[in-house]
């Protein structure tokens, strides 16, 4: 099977309720949180395809990275700006998420997060083979090349900066393992 079809297969079973969406690299640590009013499977197929996808478009997000989708579908559109905004700050404080622009903080009683689901979108082989620092830390060099690349000759703006220091601290951490390895 090839990755598109698995990735496809895979999506199918994904929510498409309206809700929250985090987009999790290869060891399932969120790289950017996101919401859809129109349905999450709908919105995360287009950041995974590039199609109408501006994280992907503005070069903050490698789809190469992405290996698990973690959805929280709610019940009312008006629950989830503040859902996002919870999720947003609890991930951007433990490892800074791509998304660029801060959502501000606001008030949300854990007890009203929803159920997660979460989809793993490439197959467990590819993932381990994607994790190895040979193949992981080229790849994160060449992301922030196209990033800064980006900056400097299309979009000049303070997201991208902040995605741009994401991608660095990143960069640092397989470098490291990078060097532990070889």
């Amino acid at each position: 099977m090839s990755a598109q079809s698995f990735r496809a297969d895979q999506l199918k079973t994904l929510t498409d309720s309206i809700g929250v969406y985090a987009l999790c690299d290869l060891d399932n640590v969120p790289i950017y949180v996101g919401q859809s009013v129109d349905g999450i499977r709908s919105r995360v197929r287009r950041h995974l395809t590039s199609a109408r996808s501006d994280i992907i478009a503005n070069r903050q997000v490698d789809v190469w990275e992405v290996a698990y989708v973690r959805a929280w579908p709610v019940s009312s559109k008006e629950k989830i700006s503040s859902l996002e905004s919870y999720l947003y700050n609890l991930y951007d404080g433990d490892s800074r998420l791509m998304n660029g622009k801060v959502v501000p903080a606001v008030t949300f009683e854990k007890t009203d997060i929803p159920e997660m689901q979460t989809v793993q979108v490439i197959e467990e082989a590819e993932r381990q083979s994607r994790l190895r620092p040979e193949s992981r830390l080229p790849r994160q060099i060449s992301q922030y090349l196209i990033l800064v690349d980006y900056i400097l000759n299309v979009k000049n703006a303070d997201h991208l900066k902040r995605s741009l220091d994401a991608h660095f601290e990143r960069l640092v951490l397989y470098h490291k393992d990078f060097l532990v390895d070889h």
